[in-house]
């Protein structure tokens, strides 16, 4: 039963506990690692859907400012280059975090981009044109409120001068062109569809509105237009003239100006009908990112293992309560023996006080009962005091015995010495004189000791100075053997060293013969070349001579050598 509740499987409890830990810790710090890398990617997720939000609302604001930009707001360039280039970053951020499986999205926000920054980059590529069209426009603007009240003033005067109405009509005419010239050239600046066409009128009714000024002033049959005779009429309408001469430089800058002006207008439409497009683009792009976030496996490896976490707690709790049960069996059963044994010893007192009863009134021939409880020991030893009392009171008996026997002996032996003492008194006596002729014998064996002492003392000095010669000889002779040693390497080097010249010796022997040989065949080979070789002759007897002093020398350094060797 315990081994049932101590073990799983085989396995003791305590065991399993510290596998299950250990898988626990291994769990947790895989969780811990998953949870880590599901919060990065979590945070890129939510930084990637950021960026979408704000290309969003980057589309919209370049679309905007494309439209204010094409119809001369100038401060929506610089904002319309700032915002493209940001739209532009982002969307090379997201490209380089995109997941594979969403390339063909990306593809396709990054293909259509292109199309749309080619118009933004059109409009902004020709920031000047517009400019210039804004200030010509602006300054014709200007220009006509007054251009009206002076072609007002005019039909007046006409009027007051009762003038034809066929005149009245030309002048009234020009009111109109006035206006239209105004609406017209505001309609290029706006762009649309109608902005050639308004660029169009616009040119044919500046043009119209200059030769009927000038018919006016001179006179036109054809147009059926008379000269202007009164002279303040005139005077105004010089006034007029002079005021659309400056209109005219403007209208001749818009009119050369304006085929840029439509490609600026028209990469606007452009733009403004892509901007729908490009946010359902985007759209798209994060609906697919947020479609491959949900197919993502991370949420379900973190719930796998939070899942393994909690059966790998249940498992512990499991095995604590196993474990929990084993040591309440185990405390159970140790309180029964506990209690057991208690019992027994209970008992075992019991019995060894009743038997220590007799004990107490003398009786030493007791024995205790000897067992295997705790008693068992202090019976025993008990049993083993009561026979060493009752050997002590057999000895206590039998000495009583022998001291009595003694004491009788003693009385007799004190009689015998009381008689032996008066003999031995007499004895002393005799002994005293004895020892005083003694003592004179020894005073003088002792001046003749004292003697002794001094000539020994002397006999000791004078040994101990031939001592001291001895040890001197012994160093003398120490130090000439360590010479005689010394010689003898000497003497053996000098052997070696004269071996060593004679082999030298005999080498410069055999250098000499063979220059006598040399020397030989050179004077044969002088005789043989006649008196060419005389000079060379001269010089092989002298070499010759040379050998064979070499040779003399060397016989005398060996025959040198050889009495060394023989020395030696």
């Amino acid at each position: 039963m315990k081994q049932d509740i101590g073990r799983v499987a085989g396995i003791p409890v305590a065991r399993m506990m510290g596998y299950f830990v250990v898988l626990l810790i291994a769990a947790i710090a895989a969780l811990s690692f998953v949870i880590n890398k599901v919060s990065e990617q979590e945070m890129a997720d939510r930084q990637y859907i950021s960026r979408i939000g704000d290309q969003k609302v980057l589309a919209q604001e370049i679309a905007k400012l494309a439209n204010q930009a094409a119809q001369g707001e100038l401060g929506a360039f610089a904002l319309l280059q700032q915002r493209t280039r940001q739209f532009d970053e982002i969307l090379q951020w997201e490209s380089e975090r995109t997941p594979e499986a969403l390339t063909g999205s990306m593809q396709e926000l990054q293909n259509f981009w292109k199309r749309y920054q080619k118009d933004v980059q059109t409009i902004l590529k020709r920031r000047e044109v517009v400019s210039t069209m804004r200030e010509h426009i602006q300054k014709i603007n200007e220009q006509i409120p007054t251009l009206l009240a002076l072609s007002d003033e005019v039909v007046s005067d006409m009027v007051e001068k009762g003038a034809s109405p066929e005149q009245i009509y030309i002048a009234t005419r020009q009111l109109m062109l006035t206006q239209r010239i105004s609406g017209n050239v505001n309609r290029v600046l706006a762009g649309g569809a109608e902005a050639v066409t308004a660029a169009d009128r616009f040119g044919r009714d500046a043009a119209l509105f200059g030769r009927v000024i000038e018919d006016m002033l001179r006179g036109n049959r054809n147009m059926r237009i008379h000269r202007i005779k009164e002279a303040s009429t005139r005077a105004k309408l010089v006034k007029v003239q002079k005021l659309f001469r400056s209109i005219r430089s403007q209208v001749g800058g818009i009119l050369e100006r304006s085929p840029e002006m439509f490609q600026v207008s028209g990469a606007a439409e452009s733009i403004l009908g892509m901007s729908e497009q490009l946010p359902q683009k985007i759209q798209q792009l994060q609906e697919a990112y947020q479609a491959y976030i949900d197919k993502r496996t991370s949420s379900l490896w973190v719930n796998s293992l939070a899942g393994l976490i909690v059966l790998i707690i249940i498992g512990l709790a499991w095995l604590y309560r196993k474990d929990s049960q084993r040591r309440l069996a185990e405390i159970a059963e140790q309180s029964r023996q506990m209690e057991e044994t208690n019992t027994n010893n209970q008992e075992a007192i019991l019995r060894l006080l009743d038997e220590m009863g007799d004990l107490a009134d003398g009786d030493l021939t007791v024995q205790a009962s000897v067992t295997e409880d705790i008693t068992g020991a202090i019976a025993d030893s008990i049993n083993y005091a009561i026979d060493a009392l009752r050997k002590l009171v057999s000895a206590i008996n039998e000495t009583t015995q022998q001291v009595s026997s003694a004491a009788q002996q003693s009385q007799a032996t004190a009689m015998h010495l009381a008689e032996a003492s008066d003999h031995q008194a007499q004895q002393i006596m005799a002994a005293s004189t004895a020892i005083n002729e003694m003592a004179v014998s020894i005073e003088e064996v002792s001046n003749n000791a004292a003697e002794l002492a001094e000539e020994a003392g002397r006999s000791v000095q004078i040994a101990s100075q031939g001592s001291e010669a001895v040890q001197r000889n012994i160093q003398g002779m120490d130090t000439i053997r360590g010479q005689i040693q010394e010689t003898s390497k000497r003497i053996k080097r000098l052997g070696e060293s004269s071996q060593e010249i004679g082999d030298i010796v005999e080498l410069i022997n055999d250098i000499a013969e063979q220059t006598n040989i040399l020397a030989l065949n050179a004077a044969i080979q002088a005789a043989m070349a006649g008196d060419a070789g005389r000079g060379f002759a001269v010089v092989a007897d002298e070499v010759q001579r040379l050998a064979e002093r070499s040779a003399d020398a060397t016989r005398q350094i060996e025959t040198l050598v050889k009495a060394i060797q023989s020395d030696t």
